[in-house]
């Protein structure tokens, strides 16, 4: 994994992307040697938000079991909240 400070990237902005996408390098981005962002592939972020939107129905599945018969229903629940 390549680093790279923010003010360096304006001038190489296209060779990065150009490594993202054609060599999946991930690329970090620094400020004041912080880390404060990177450049992915799209197919890498199409990955990391497949993997997130799994683990947001893992959680929602975990929630529902949890529950068990005291659930809810969305209409009173917004009866409830006013809206």
């Amino acid at each position: 994994m390549t680093k790279i400070g923010v003010s360096d990237l304006r001038d190489h902005l296209s060779e990065v992307v150009d490594r993202a996408r054609y060599t999946h390098e991930r690329v970090v981005l620094t400020k004041r040697g912080k880390d404060v962002g990177a450049i992915v592939s799209i197919e890498d972020l199409k990955l990391l938000e497949a993997l997130e939107d799994q683990i947001d129905i893992d959680m929602a599945r975990q929630a529902i079991a949890e529950a068990g018969e005291e659930r809810i229903p969305y209409q009173s629940l917004r009866e409830k909240l006013g809206l």
